[in-house]
């Protein structure tokens, strides 16, 4: 029974709620996925300490690409979860469009010595567009809201995402739900993922809510592992040739 945690909302102005929570995690050996996307003028203390977490256990998944703020500094000024603001960019768009996001969004990971070929799309919605972009360019694993697909072997592991919503009033509501939620999947043997945002982990109770969902699934004997890992060998994933490149054109050879 499998157990990934992610890490999205990343952001220096959250990083020391970040390193705290991983610091959890360590103590219960258990590796972060972390959801990043890449922008222009990234904080260097940040990527600093995602490539301290990369080179232990901890794997990096490409989440995206930040344009400008991100969303976690809009959100901290609104009082909202992070997750609430990026847009689900990739949830219906054909191939040919989630290939120019996905190319800058290489570029700068390439730039940053931050390569991966996992991704997870924005609110956990890609489109079957962003299927087939995400194979021609190499990607290995797609992480959607509903399961988790090896891009080449075409396996899918069905497993809906645990998380946390918004709204402070509702939040002993959400905490709740997701501990249940969890300990259902485990009781049922089931793969259990759970999504973090890292402007949660500053508040108590959603903080407390995800170590307790994290210790019950471990307690029913979950084996932590990373979106990465769905990917095999870590490759380094190259765009495809075009099939008309591939074609022998020599009249001769006939």
């Amino acid at each position: 029974m499998p157990l990934v945690v992610s890490l999205s909302g990343l952001d220096h102005r959250v990083l020391d709620h970040c390193a705290d929570f991983a610091a959890e995690m360590d103590r219960r050996r258990v590796p972060l996925s972390l959801l990043f996307a890449p922008r222009p003028g990234a904080d260097e203390q940040l990527l600093d300490w995602i490539r301290h977490r990369r080179r232990g256990r901890d794997t990096v998944e490409l989440h995206g690409f930040g344009r400008g703020e991100t969303a976690t500094g809009v959100l901290s000024r609104l009082g909202r979860p992070a997750a609430t603001l990026r847009r689900a960019e990739f949830a219906t768009i054909p191939a040919h469009e989630a290939g120019l996001r996905l190319l800058p969004a290489l570029a700068m990971l390439d730039q940053l010595g931050l390569r991966t070929d996992t991704f997870v799309p924005p609110r956990w919605f890609a489109s079957p567009g962003t299927l087939m972009a995400l194979r021609r360019h190499g990607f290995a694993v797609c992480a959607d809201a509903l399961a988790v697909r090896e891009l080449e072997a075409g396996r899918v592991h069905r497993a809906r995402v645990h998380s946390l919503g918004s709204g402070e009033r509702a939040e002993p509501w959400w905490c709740r739900a997701l501990v249940l939620g969890v300990g259902r999947a485990a009781r049922r043997g089931r793969m259990i993922r759970i999504a973090v945002d890292a402007a949660g982990l500053r508040r108590s109770g959603p903080r407390q809510a995800v170590l307790d969902a994290v210790d019950l699934a471990l307690h029913h004997g979950a084996r932590p592992t990373t979106y990465a890992s769905y990917a095999g060998p870590v490759r380094i994933p190259r765009p495809r040739e075009p099939q008309h490149r591939l074609r022998n054109t020599d009249p001769l050879s006939s």
